[in-house]
């Protein structure tokens, strides 16, 4: 089993001003271990990553608002996220991970619990490829909790699923511009795809984040800034940021999340889209003004 290297706890101060009421719409919260056990299936192991440390890090952000994303590591026990949620009175939402084993009721809990959306993680690295059958059937068992899906892809996969993607009944967000590698250029098939689906399909959303994730060229990532720069271009309203704190999987160098506020500024200068993706476009797809 993989073992995840910590993030960089030295998180600086962003240098631009973060509004009010901003969110990270992609983080995470891990154990601690003996109060959360880790799911036994697991292909990773992360370190602890609790609500208080959380907090620490978003004092210094400047963040006030969060969406907790339930990662494979703790499977389908959503409690970690959940607690988290309820401690944050009101300033936290969630993405869960569930199964058809889960019946109605369980996803009203969850829906009490905070959470609004259900996340499918096919990543092939962690050993998960697409299974769309089981996309769709929680996809139309959420929908009339008004959720949507958030899916974890690679780019490659996206050629291969761009219509089933296309054809969700529901609300689809994609997880860290879809993978795509930043050395095939703007113009590789995957992310053409990727923006016409944000064109086209007026509830697809993307996720700007992850730019550690996607660059060729290593730090400061400034390869991925075209990337984020082309989805603000089509689709302002449907984009979304996180840190993606604490940063599970990352090989090598583990980038400061202070530095990934600071390359947001750089893939939306103009100050008004980046409200848009710290505050308006989080607002609205998790009812944070409820």
């Amino acid at each position: 089993m993989k073992y995840c290297q910590g993030p960089d706890a030295k998180t600086k101060i962003p240098n631009f001003a973060v509004p009010p009421k901003a969110c990270d719409a992609h983080c995470h919260v891990f154990g601690p271990a003996n109060q959360f056990p880790f799911f036994s299936g697991r292909t990773y192991t992360p370190p602890d990553a609790s609500y208080e440390s959380m907090q620490v890090l978003q004092n210094i952000l400047g963040i006030e608002r969060a969406v907790i994303v339930q990662a494979t590591c703790h499977g389908t026990d959503n409690s970690a996220a959940l607690d988290a949620i309820k401690r944050s009175k009101g300033r936290y939402r969630g993405v869960a991970i569930v199964d058809e084993g889960f019946n109605d009721y369980d996803l009203m809990r969850l829906h009490e619990g905070g959470m609004r959306g259900v996340r499918f993680s096919f990543a092939r690295h962690i050993g998960n490829a697409p299974d769309f059958g089981a996309v769709r059937n929680i996809a139309n068992r959420i929908a009339p909790l008004g959720w949507h899906i958030v899916i974890y892809m690679e780019a490659t996969d996206i050629v291969e699923y761009s219509k089933m993607l296309a054809d969700l009944p529901l609300p689809v967000v994609i997880d860290h511009m879809g993978r795509v590698k930043t050395k095939d250029g703007i113009g590789q098939e995957p992310f053409q795809l990727l923006l016409n689906l944000l064109r086209d399909k007026e509830d697809f959303w993307v996720k700007i984040c992850g730019a550690e994730r996607i660059s060729s060229q290593g730090p400061p990532f400034k390869d991925a800034i075209p990337f984020a720069q082309a989805c603000i271009d089509v689709a302002p309203d449907r984009v979304l940021w996180g840190t993606d704190w604490p940063h599970p999987n990352i090989e090598g160098f583990m980038p400061n999340d202070g530095d990934l506020m600071d390359l947001l500024a750089l893939h939306a200068p103009d100050e008004k889209n980046r409200h848009k993706i710290l505050v308006d476009n989080p607002a609205h797809l998790y009812g944070f003004n409820d």
